[in-house]
């Protein structure tokens, strides 16, 4: 009975990638020939075309685009798994890969990696932003092995750890009218473009927590990946931004802007830490999570 390989898997993800038997064979450093025999074997042994010629490249059929999928949900696994068993030679080597759901925790994020990294000189950290993973199911497939979030979603295998609490405030020119009150109220935006990250309305606090629960509106919603570039809009008075008060209080000499309460009680969240509930975790992991729980004290 055939059964199918990693190299299979390979096979089909970088000839899907690259386009071609030739830049697939180069990936692989394996001869035209013999990526050429390594489809005709797969194709005949499982009694299906997986691809299909358009001009000089090959594109996948329906059957080559399902083996795809599962291809590319067990080569990451495949890979943490040869990284997890090579750092019990020592418990210090491996790759860290965290996912980010959260724009502006890049900057807490560094001050937790550089000691990271200090101590742990043979661990490598890959950090993955929203694009480059599928949320929760980038923890399941082993596509990442920590979400930093701050809207997590409770799931059995997974476990959330709170990590610190801060406050998103409304962050504006510090010449602007609205400073004049003790908070913001959702009709204060209603004349005002809205600057955010390239995020989903659906999930920015500023409407599912501030605007539409009163059937609150903007004027116009612009949305910008950097974080400097924001505030510097905002201190240009071309827009106002939510963002975390902390965030705000490391910039506020850096630009010509001030923060009020979203509302009388503002808008409070946490920051977690998601992470699979492996029964044994590498220590390097196991260290990161305890590194930013004690990183705390590292806040503004």
């Amino acid at each position: 009975m055939f059964m199918l390989e990693r190299s299979d898997l390979m096979l089909i993800d970088a000839i899907d990638r690259l386009g071609t038997v030739t830049k697939a064979a180069d990936e692989l450093y394996l001869s035209q020939s013999a990526i050429s025999h390594a489809i005709k074997r797969l194709e005949t042994t499982m009694g299906v075309k997986f691809w299909k010629k358009s001009g000089r490249n090959l594109v996948l059929t329906p059957a080559g685009k399902r083996l795809l999928t599962h291809a590319r949900r067990l080569l990451p696994q495949f890979e943490h798994i040869e990284q997890e068993i090579s750092g019990f030679k020592s418990g210090v080597q491996g790759k860290l890969r965290i996912g980010m759901e959260c724009y502006p925790c890049f900057q807490w994020l560094l001050k937790i990696v550089a000691p990271f990294l200090k101590a742990y000189p043979q661990v490598d950290v890959d950090v993955l932003k929203e694009f480059q993973f599928a949320g929760l199911a980038g923890l399941f497939n082993y596509d990442i092995d920590i979400l930093v979030t701050p809207d997590p979603v409770f799931r059995p295998g997974l476990e959330f750890i709170p990590v610190f609490a801060y406050e998103q405030v409304l962050v504006v020119n510090s010449q602007h009218a609205l400073l004049q009150k003790p908070f913001a109220e959702p009709r204060d935006l209603l004349q005002e473009t809205l600057l955010s990250y390239p995020i989903e309305d659906s999930r920015l606090d500023i409407y599912t927590q501030f605007l539409l629960p009163v059937g609150g509106s903007v004027r116009k919603h612009k949305k910008i990946e950097n974080t400097e570039i924001i505030l510097q809009m905002v201190a240009a008075n071309r827009g106002v931004t939510v963002l975390p008060r902390w965030l705000i209080e490391e910039h506020r000499e850096q630009f010509d802007i001030s923060a009020l309460p979203l509302g009388n009680t503002g808008i409070h969240k946490q920051i977690y830490l998601g992470v699979r509930e492996d029964s044994d975790p590498p220590k390097f992991q196991r260290d990161f999570v305890s590194l930013a729980l004690e990183g705390k004290l590292l806040q503004p």
